[in-house]
């Protein structure tokens, strides 16, 4: 009963957080007038809502879907509740190459998502790799994979210092969502709903790495093709959600953590879950963002940051009493 009611009331908080986030800010009209206006496109208010809010409220939607799921995967492979793409590194990764590859070669700039992809991976396999030492310590994980992301943040940002244009337009350690475009829409739709949806495909993966390695071995059931894709898919979303938004933190770690609260641990009704209510938590992040301070606009990743921060060290605690020697 509390996984459909769970259900229930996020897919009802969305559309809600939606509409709220496209009538509030500098522009204020009624819910409706921007219904009336998109039907008649008569009025100036909401036309200019729908070139300029529009694009930022799908971007937030969609990268809160792809970083909480990516976090759920990640969780999975690694067998680490303290995995999330953006404390490990996969995200700063992801930045990194996507500015790296701009700053020597500003022409391929619509090919960002495919160098952030690289990134990820990079950044993933550096802390899988350096990680291991027969099998995966999850203290060891997370150390590694906060020097990995602070090595990636720092070159990303003396590479952002050069006064390059294009590489400026990328940031890697915060993420404001203005100046977004419909083209910029078009990537991370398309990007993230064949992510989402190969994440959905593959979830009984994501059930079976619950297990221990040695017993999937003698079940007949193969462990390195089922890491090695469902690694694949995490990054994947991780990366692109980076390139087109920037760098949220703790939202991977957050939102499937609250997922398995309400929904448990079966991975058929977490991944979506987690995508429904990460897509409303970076929305909302953003809403408050672009209205508390207005006309300043906090970055979205600062807000995230503020209600993350405190829940790691909870969960650092909380981990240290369970995996602590």
């Amino acid at each position: 009963m509390k996984k459909i009611l769970s259900f229930i009331i996020v897919i009802i908080l969305l559309p809600v957080l939606t509409i709220h986030a496209a009538i509030t800010g500098s522009i204020d009209i009624s819910a409706v007038e921007l219904i009336r206006g998109l039907f008649t496109g008569e009025d100036p208010n909401v036309a200019i809502i729908q070139d300029l809010r529009f694009p930022r409220i799908i971007i937030a939607l969609f990268a809160g879907a792809m970083l909480s799921v990516s976090g759920v995967l990640l969780q999975s492979v690694m067998r680490n509740p303290l995995a999330e793409p953006g404390i490990i590194g996969v995200s700063s990764g992801a930045g990194f190459m996507t500015i790296l590859v701009l700053f020597f070669f500003p022409t391929l700039y619509f090919y960002a998502p495919l160098f952030a992809f690289i990134g990820g991976a990079i950044a993933f396999l550096l802390v899988f790799s350096l990680s291991w030492k027969s099998g995966l310590n999850p203290l060891r994980m997370i150390l590694i994979g906060v020097a990995v992301n602070a090595v990636f943040v720092s070159l990303s940002q003396l590479f952002s210092a050069s006064g390059n244009g294009v590489v400026q337009a990328v940031s890697v350690s915060t993420s404001t969502l203005s100046m977004k475009t419909w083209n910029d829409v078009q990537i991370i739709v398309l990007y993230g709903t064949i992510g989402l949806i190969l994440s959905i495909i593959f979830y009984r993966y994501c059930n079976h790495l619950a297990l221990k390695d040695k017993t999937l071995k003698n079940l007949g059931f193969n462990v390195n093709r089922a890491r090695f894709i469902i690694a694949a898919i995490a990054v994947l979303l991780a990366s692109i959600a980076t390139a087109i938004a920037g760098m949220f933190t703790f939202v991977g770690l957050l939102i499937p953590h609250i997922g398995r609260a309400l929904v448990g641990t079966d991975h058929k009704a977490l991944i979506p879950f987690s995508a429904l209510l990460g897509a409303c938590l970076i929305l909302l992040a953003d809403t408050l963002g672009r209205t508390l301070l207005a006309p300043i606009e906090i970055p979205a990743s600062i807000i995230m940051a503020v209600i993350g921060g405190p829940f790691l060290i909870f969960l650092l605690r909380k981990s240290d009493r369970i995996y602590g020697n």
